[in-house]
């Protein structure tokens, strides 16, 4: 990983254990790592902000549209870190990278950025599946707009979800778990009452194990297959939480 030039941070500071369980397909189940992620504080440029940290370690894969460390692959950590509104930057991957470094994150990891306060997170879990979500939804709207996108690195992203489930997905289930987890995140907003489908730079982060040898893991996970489901519901309940503290 190369870090360039970044702000002067300082950060202040469980091993999944593995147990086998018997499918027809044999999935791989690992005991989720810290489900609701290190909440932490850095000083950056005279700045109080926070960071949540989920340590993974070895073992793991994630599907993410996240900044840094995007797409499918092992990744040994996540984090979900707060910048401040008016974002001036335009190297999101190597500031991430640098915090990541500070915070004694080594390998492969994935990065968010959100403007929202992530002391205010809100998480739900729903049989080991566990959500965790960012939000600040003062600017939201409808996906399929009339106005023209934009090039360019997007700014800080406002509603970020963090998903974590204790057996492998195959790379399909990785991806329909993503879209899953959109669809659960548009029906919470519609439920707290919002008349929108997100904000403009929402992200998602899956994590769940790598699959075991002879394994491609569990090939499903839209919202009707059963870590879909669970995934949906956890979803759902923590974005309404977070959306009915700010409506």
């Amino acid at each position: 990983m190369i870090v360039g030039p970044s702000a002067t941070v300082t950060c202040r500071r469980r091993r999944p254990n593995c147990a086998a369980r018997g499918s027809t397909i044999h999935s791989v189940r690992l005991r989720p790592p810290e489900q609701r992620g290190e909440l932490l504080t850095r000083r950056e440029d005279g700045h109080d902000l926070h960071h949540l940290v989920w340590r993974l370690g070895p073992g793991w894969r994630v599907c993410s549209s996240a900044v840094l460390g995007g797409g499918i692959g092992p990744r040994a950590w996540i984090l979900n870190a707060q910048v401040p509104g008016g974002y001036p930057r335009m190297d999101p991957e190597d500031h991430l990278a640098a915090i990541a470094v500070d915070e004694g994150l080594a390998g492969p990891g994935v990065g968010l950025m959100t403007a929202a306060d992530v002391t205010a997170r809100t998480t739900a879990a729903e049989a080991d599946v566990t959500a965790t979500v960012t939000a600040g939804l003062g600017v939201r709207g409808w996906a399929a707009a009339p106005a023209e996108g934009v090039e360019g690195p997007p700014p800080p992203g406002t509603v970020n979800i963090v998903v974590t489930l204790p057996v492998a997905l195959s790379d399909a289930a990785l991806v329909n778990a993503v879209a899953t987890a959109t669809e659960a995140k548009v029906q919470a907003l519609l439920d707290a009452g919002l008349d929108c489908s997100g904000t403009p730079t929402d992200a998602v982060c899956v994590a769940a194990p790598e699959p075991g040898a002879g394994s491609s893991g569990e090939p499903f996970a839209g919202p009707r297959s059963l870590w879909g489901a669970r995934l949906a519901r956890a979803v759902h309940s923590a974005v309404l939480g977070s959306a009915l503290r700010q409506s």
